[in-house]
């Protein structure tokens, strides 16, 4: 007996109303696009001050007078600090709402912006460092929950995508400021980069206002007329509507007569095999992420540049520029491909391109010692060429992926989870880069890099399916058998 757009057979099959579903072109919600737009614009701000330490390092090194080991510590305590509201945010998503949650991380990312361009010590800019960490950990994940909840089937890869395109945009402006204000004396230059940050958190928690409440969030507390107001205006037809409003509300009935702890569900003794299986895959392609070795050239391409021959600060701050345009040029090619192609396409080719783009930048950095002049060409077609790789799959589509595949119980905890998972691996990887290039070199890092890369392909291959189409209720029949 076929239920809720599940065939006898297992299969699921697209909304009823959604021909854009089913030809795997997305059909143009104007409305959802909006809304998902302005709830990812706070993440541009995580994105800006998780990579600004990366140019602004170099500054604050010379005129606080900071050691490697801080300033290691300085960059890799994002992460860390991120941790904290990443596991509060699913807690606070269904307390105070997906709109209330993004007003409180735009407070945060405030405070924290003009903590960091005031602090005069290392231990003023690391307390500074944990508020905007915290309201970067709020935004990340609440964004990537409302985007994936106000999305119709058909535009849902599109518009969850737009959270890993804002962060992209942020680190780009990051890394422009990074060079517009390098000519700056050094006690200024990077005060400024910091303060430039304070601003825009106020207009958008504004923004954030005017937007409408997540459907899924409304349905949880009963107000089903306003669930269906919103639904009506982000589905293709109002049939679709009232199918999707009839699936969230048996996905909430299911929820509350399961009851219980969902931490103690998720990490203890999941419900059922498919959520174990759906738990493994958000926990094992958000490690992967991280661990392939993105925040090492986010953070640290300064140094990888000056290793491979660089000297002027202006001309590598201009090659991490081109290394933010790359990313966010590639980005938009998941953002306009991912209902077309599908995910699981793009995630394999990502991650064989990060695994052999991170293997050439090994090669080029050895091959450098002996030959400065070409390695250094080399090495910056491979970062290059690994941020475009990095951002057509595996950058977007981690969290795009984590937030559908978790039940409508388990969605904000279970994006908690996967986000925690992605800093603290972060985190990591940023804290020991300086560390570990000293130990095994700096090429040795990138082959290390390049082997996670290829073991990420093997698990996308064998642990991740198609989610094209489908809706948010359905997905629990993908991890079934």
């Amino acid at each position: 007996m076929a239920h809720d757009g599940i065939a006898d057979d297992g299969a699921a099959t697209p909304l009823l109303s959604s021909s854009s579903a089913k030809s795997g072109k997305p059909r143009w919600n104007m409305y959802a696009f909006a809304c998902a737009t302005l709830a990812s614009m706070t993440t541009i701000l995580m994105g800006y001050n998780l990579a600004l330490m990366s140019g602004a390092q170099l500054f604050i090194r010379e005129d606080l007078g900071l050691s490697d080991a801080q300033i290691e510590v300085l960059a890799g305590s994002f992460n860390v600090f991120m941790l904290l509201s990443i596991l509060a945010a699913g807690w606070a998503a269904d307390l105070l709402g997906r709109r209330g949650t993004l007003v409180l991380a735009n407070v945060f990312l405030m405070a924290g912006a003009l903590a960091m361009s005031l602090g005069g010590s290392y231990s003023a800019l690391m307390a500074a460092r944990c508020i905007t960490s915290l309201g970067s950990g709020f935004s990340v994940v609440v964004t990537s929950v409302y985007n994936a909840e106000i999305s119709p089937a058909s535009m849902r890869g599109f518009l969850s995508s737009f959270l890993d395109m804002f962060i992209t945009i942020g680190l780009l402006l990051s890394y422009v400021s990074n060079y517009a204000f390098a000519g700056l004396p050094v006690h200024l230059g990077w005060r400024i980069m910091y303060a430039v940050g304070v601003v825009p958190p106020v207009l958008l928690a504004m923004g954030v206002l005017a937007m409408p409440e997540s459907p899924r969030w409304l349905a949880m507390r009963g107000r089903d007329a306003d669930a269906r107001a919103v639904l009506v205006r982000t589905s293709d037809t109002p049939a679709e509507a009232d199918l999707r409003l009839d699936e969230i509300k048996h996905a909430v009935n299911e929820s509350d007569s399961n009851g219980g702890n969902v931490w103690k569900e998720l990490l203890i003794r999941p419900s059922s095999a498919s959520v174990r299986r759906i738990v493994v895959c958000v926990v094992g392609v958000n490690f992967f992420q991280q661990a392939s070795g993105i925040d090492a050239l986010v953070l640290y391409s300064p140094l990888v540049f000056r290793k491979a021959g660089m000297s002027s600060n202006k001309a590598i701050l201009g090659a991490t520029v081109a290394a933010g345009v790359v990313k966010t040029c590639f980005v938009l090619v998941a953002t306009l491909f991912s209902d077309r192609l599908g995910r699981r396409p793009l995630l394999l080719a990502s991650t064989v391109g990060v695994a052999a783009f991170m293997a050439s930048l090994g090669v080029t950095l050895c091959v450098g010692v002996m030959s400065s002049a070409a390695s250094m060409v080399a090495s910056v077609v491979s970062v290059l060429a690994f941020m475009a790789a990095f951002s057509v799959g595996f950058g977007p589509l981690a969290g795009t992926y984590s937030a559908e595949i978790m039940p409508l119980r388990l969605r904000a905890q279970g994006a908690s989870l996967g986000n925690a998972v992605n800093r603290l691996t972060s985190a990591l990887v940023s804290m020991t880069f300086i560390s570990l290039a000293d130990a095994i070199t700096m090429p040795g890092c990138f082959f290390l890099y390049a082997g996670v890369g290829t073991a990420a392909c093997a698990f996308a291959y064998a642990r991740m399916p198609e989610t094209k189409g489908r809706s948010l209720e359905d997905m629990h029949v993908l991890f079934a058998k």
